[in-house]
């Protein structure tokens, strides 16, 4: 196929899956909004008030970067996750691996879809927030970047999910098992200056620890850990996760039946 051709490809997909989510927006995208409203009552307006300030911050400006992070790599995942697993289960995949399309045009369209659901959950999400607290961006451009690179890390992590799963209920696991326990260790609600060191050393394996910090350090100027070490962690997973789409698509495992 022609590169002409082969963006026709990645946009066909990318546009099923923006208008898959968009059908179903009161699934996709408003428990987003309430669930963050919630949170931000809950632990930013009455827990939030008896903690006091945190790293030189209130208790709402410190956890918002977090929730807010929090809302975008769920919904990424969340969006390739059930929706490679949804063609895979009806043997739409197989139809695209045998096509003359590239395996990487292929995976770069679903993983651009839960991107683009995890940007407009970003959006939704700042904009709840600013009833509950005035937010003033450090630096839109590592804002930006943070949010992009996460969104494509966990869009992949989705898409492995995926490839392994082998019922509906498969795809649950990781996100209730894995995926909740890393966000919630990792540094949404407290700074890593609370732990021991032992337990801040451990923290330093969960990749939400180097997302939420170089995301809070684009809203608020402050992280718990280095800006390059953070930014070289997520690229290290990225990359890892990529590579790992890359050889089950080209494989075929799990995915020929």
């Amino acid at each position: 196929m022609s590169l002409s051709e082969q963006w026709v490809a990645f946009m066909t997909i990318l546009r099923k899956e923006i208008k898959r989510y968009l059908r179903i927006w009161t699934q996709t995208l408003l428990p987003s909004a309430i669930t963050m409203s919630l949170y931000f009552v809950i632990f930013g307006s009455l827990i939030g008030s008896r903690i006091g300030e945190m790293g030189g911050f209130t208790y709402m400006e410190f956890v918002v970067p977090g929730l807010i992070m929090m809302a975008i790599v769920t919904n990424s995942y969340a969006n390739v996750v059930s929706s490679f697993f949804g063609s895979k289960f009806s043997h739409a995949v197989e139809e695209l691996l045998v096509s003359p399309v590239s395996n990487v045009v292929i995976l770069m369209g679903y993983v651009v879809g839960g991107v683009s659901r995890g940007l407009l959950v970003a959006v939704v999400v700042t904009l709840v927030s600013l009833f509950f607290t005035h937010l003033q961006i450090h630096s839109y451009l590592i804002v930006i970047t943070v949010v992009l690179m996460t969104s494509t890390l966990f869009s992949l992590a989705g898409f492995i999910n995926a490839v392994y799963a082998n019922s509906f209920d498969d795809i649950s696991i990781v996100p209730t098992f894995v995926l909740t326990p890393l966000i919630y260790l990792g540094g949404v609600f407290y700074s890593m200056d609370l732990l021991p060191e032992f337990w801040a050393n451990v923290s330093k394996l969960n990749p939400l620890v180097y997302v939420v910090n170089a995301f809070r350090y684009g809203v608020l100027g402050v992280s718990d850990v280095s800006l390059p070490i953070a930014f070289g962690m997520i690229i290290f997973f990225t990359a890892l996760a990529f590579g790992f789409s890359m050889h089950l698509l080209n494989s075929g495992k799990r995915l020929r039946q």
